[in-house]
């Protein structure tokens, strides 16, 4: 403890034993406990989950602490983080002994919106496959590097608390949780659904739907490609 009863800055390699201790004592209470870990210096390996941090810190709102929640999160004080439609929970170590409790709520998708997702989808059904195996194809980064279609909620979508007793606006503990919510979509890109509370399968079965739809509506049409008696029988010299 430092002077005035604050806390002295703690060093990269004591928050990181910290973070770790605290981790085994929760493990041995919840055996569900689900941290972000974060190995190396890269917060994301796919481009959806370097959108998702891109985008956070493209907004001037977070700018005062983003930088030091994306430093946090580096040192895997995130020790508890789970996803739900539309919320986040999570546990954060800090200075002080007992993690910091978080809480995100995202605003739902608007119906327009979904629309224009739902839209944007079918014109690419065949790239929806790869969700099914846990994949976004590159086909559907427009969904997220376009604002209009609001995958990525605004700063005024997104409202939080935390139990620290830090007076700004976003703390330090929020935005590594937002960081570590990038990482838990970078390894499972469906949770981008299950965050703007909208229901990915559903989606996947629509866009299947229009793609057997099509298939259908197109086996009685008789292809150009095809070829004519007269041409199979000059070919084979019948």
């Amino acid at each position: 403890m430092g002077y005035y009863g604050f806390p002295t800055r703690e060093s990269v390699a004591q928050r990181k034993a910290k973070a770790s201790k605290s981790l085994e004592k929760l493990k041995m209470k919840d055996p569900e406990i689900a941290p972000v870990i974060i190995e190396g210096r890269t917060l994301a390996k796919n481009w959806w989950g370097k959108a998702w941090n891109l985008n956070l810190e493209s907004y001037a709102d977070f700018g005062n602490r983003i930088a030091r929640g994306r430093s946090y999160v580096r040192c895997n004080t995130v020790l508890d983080l789970k996803i739900f439609k539309g919320r986040v929970v999570a546990m954060v170590q800090g200075s002080r002994s007992k993690p910091y409790e978080v809480e995100i709520k995202i605003d739902t998708l608007s119906n327009e919106k979904w629309e224009q997702v739902t839209a944007l989808c079918n014109h690419r059904i065949d790239s929806l496959e790869q969700l099914i195996e846990g994949k976004f194809p590159k086909e559907l980064e427009v969904l997220f590097t376009e604002r209009k279609y609001g995958m990525f909620p605004s700063p005024k979508e997104i409202h939080f608390t935390c139990s620290c007793p830090d007076w700004a606006n976003m703390c330090k503990h929020v935005a590594a949780v937002l960081y570590g919510v990038g990482a838990r979509l970078d390894i499972d890109p469906m949770l981008f659904f299950e965050l703007r509370a909208l229901d990915g399968q559903e989606l996947v079965k629509k866009s299947m739907e229009q793609k057997l739809k099509n298939m259908m509506k197109n086996a009685g049409k008789k292809s150009k490609r095809e070829i004519a008696d007269k041409d199979i029988s000059d070919i084979f010299g019948i």
